[in-house]
């Protein structure tokens, strides 16, 4: 049925768009999916069938000049995102973008441009902006809870990639988009500057620990694994703070997603020891002083009006509440290709610091 007012939408990418997109904009009062993109035209159809989506396509221009088109999804592999996202910015649809957005901050940087040369919407699917915990911890830093910060550490430790069993594709690939840095490590560099502001300065290790996964298209023969799955990274922020992180994929009963910040005035704690959610479970900790750390309950005005099976469904939608809101408003509110730029900078930046050994100057003019 069709939604009063609706903003029509095409779904490009099956995997990640089909388990979160898909639903989260059937869900969303103010969006319907209205188009499909495969580049296998049967599976194209076979999941237009299953989720009465009207329109199947093989071809992306069909779906970027379509009429019945307002705003393209674009949850590919990242090696494919800058052409998809230019096609559809060029034909005047709005774009929502998955992390990580593309494989260097040029790339994005030149969809941003577009984007505003076009007057269109772009946004990032930065979904950590937008779940409870995260925006009271955010609501405590603006009240100086934690006064001049000494020092910030993160510790992102899982083990959806532990298993050298687990299949062979493009995610292996340094030259592809693919690695820890990528899927989860543009989340960090989001929130960081969401939530402490600008870094100075970057210095950053990275490894392959499972070099060879087998190949499901090729009799699972082993092939090589290019692409990082632990990441050491130290930050200085430009107040001064400290920052270090560590970030695998690989460590099995690793502690899960947590942020500690340590202050003149306290400590603010918040993370999660969930290994198959990495939304779902997160906890908020304070502590005035010397004073023990005290779970803090979240309100209910931040929380959830429905909580999903899956966790990534909740922010997921509330990202799509803001690209609605964008769109009504005609303004790229955060966070859009501007935000995810800056995120993009960084992982090109440690990349650059891991291959020349070094620590490196931020300068996003540069």
């Amino acid at each position: 049925m069709t939604k009063e007012n609706s903003i029509k939408v095409a779904i490009a990418g099956t995997g990640f768009g089909k388990q979160i997109h898909l639903p989260a904009f059937q869900i969303h009062p103010r969006t319907e999916v209205t188009a499909i993109y495969h580049r296998d035209l049967n599976k194209a159809r076979s999941i237009a069938q299953e989720y009465n989506i009207p329109y199947a396509m093989d071809n992306f221009d069909d779906i970027c000049s379509s009429p019945n088109v307002d705003v393209v999804s674009i949850s590919t592999p990242p090696f494919l995102h800058y052409n998809m996202g230019k096609t559809a910015l060029e034909n005047n649809k709005h774009i929502l973008l998955e992390k990580p957005l593309n494989l260097n901050s040029n790339e994005t940087k030149k969809l941003w441009q577009l984007a505003q040369e076009k007057k269109r919407i772009a946004v990032a699917d930065f979904e950590f902006r937008f779940i409870p915990a995260w925006q009271l911890l955010k609501e405590y830093l603006e009240q100086d809870f934690v006064g001049k910060t000494r020092l910030i550490k993160i510790d992102w430790l899982v083990t959806s990639r532990a298993n050298p069993q687990r299949p062979w594709n493009w995610y292996s690939v340094k030259e592809k988009g693919g690695g820890a840095l990528g899927a989860i490590g543009s989340h960090v560099f989001d929130y960081i500057n969401w939530l402490f502001g600008e870094v100075a300065t970057i210095r950053a290790h990275l490894s392959c620990s499972i070099e060879e996964r087998p190949d499901p298209l090729s009799n699972n023969a082993l092939k090589p694994v290019t692409a990082d799955d632990t990441c050491l990274i130290t930050l200085e922020l430009k107040n001064g703070t400290p920052v270090q992180i560590n970030l695998s994929s690989v460590t099995y009963q690793g502690r899960g997603h947590w942020l500690e910040i340590y202050g003149e005035k306290g400590t603010l704690v918040l993370g999660s020891s969930n290994l198959k959610d990495y939304v779902h479970g997160f906890k908020l900790f304070a502590s005035n002083g010397d004073k023990p750390l005290t779970e803090v309950e979240i309100p209910k005005r931040l929380a959830f009006p429905q909580i999903y099976t899956d966790g990534r469904l909740a922010p997921f939608i509330r990202v799509v509440d803001r690209l609605v809101d964008n769109i009504d408003h005609n303004i790229n509110n955060s966070p859009s290709l501007k935000e995810g730029f800056y995120s993009q900078l960084l992982m090109d930046l440690t990349h650059q610091s891991h291959i020349e050994k070094r620590s490196l100057v931020v300068n996003e003019n540069a």
